[in-house]
């Protein structure tokens, strides 16, 4: 299929020094979406978004935890997990979710578009919990037969409690994106900040839109950013975490 547009169009950076954040346009013009680099805190619904964007635009998606994380929750070793998402990368549309900073660079080299799933931490946390529990009670495989352990919905360890991950790291991933959009180095990239289900709602609706236009791309609609803003071993390992 062709691609469609997205349309950054405001952002914020982190001023030096400090916690407040200056607002500033990061992504002002219009560009053609066909790589989508999806990333956000766990629990906060990008690996939801990704399947849906993915299939409204009709091309493949890569959950880069269903790669890392193998059979027994071994990593993946470093330069196999390179590859991989590498040969995956080389595609010319695609949409990959989560946040591996092993491998970004490959796929920011690629992307054109980073959707950030950035809700606020409180709507994160009632997402993951429902989320977890659901998975512990059904026995839901996760990837490569791994599933969530009971014993780690109790345990401190950030490294080893998903719930504990994303507490933890939600500012931390807030700071990292918003100095990633505000990056030279990024450019090349258009960032949608989606803070709500509403933002994802409209960034699907008009994905779709596109995707019933592709026969005619002049008739294709801008996608502008919802509310713009600025844009290792072990279950809990998630680095950069999947979803």
């Amino acid at each position: 299929m062709g691609p469609w547009r997205a349309e950054g169009r405001g952002g914020r950076r982190a001023v030096a020094g400090g916690n407040e954040f200056a607002a500033r346009p990061v992504v002002a013009d219009t560009v053609w979406v066909q790589r989508i680099s999806v990333v956000g805190n766990s629990g906060s619904g990008k690996t939801t978004l990704a399947r849906s964007l993915a299939a409204a635009i009709g091309v493949p998606r890569l959950e880069l935890d269903s790669v890392f994380h193998q059979p027994g929750w071994e990593p993946l070793d470093g330069e196999e997990f390179r590859r991989t998402v590498s040969a995956f990368a080389s595609g010319e549309a695609w949409v990959t979710d989560g946040n591996y900073s092993a491998v970004q660079d490959i796929i920011w080299a690629r992307a054109d578009t980073v959707i950030w799933v950035d809700p606020p931490r409180h709507r994160v946390m009632r997402q993951l919990l429902a989320r977890t529990l659901r998975r512990m009670a059904t026995g839901q495989e996760l990837w490569n037969g791994n599933r969530e352990q009971w014993t780690n919905l109790f345990r401190l360890d950030p490294e080893r409690s998903i719930l504990r991950w994303a507490w933890t790291n939600h500012h931390r991933y807030r700071a990292r994106y918003l100095l990633a959009q505000a990056d030279p180095a990024n450019g090349h990239l258009a960032f949608v900040r989606v803070r709500t289900p509403a933002d994802a709602e409209e960034l699907l609706d008009r994905a779709a839109a596109a995707a019933e236009a592709r026969t005619n791309p002049a008739s294709v609609p801008a996608l502008p950013a919802p509310a713009a803003r600025a844009a290792a071993p072990g279950p809990s390992a998630r680095d950069g975490s999947g979803d």
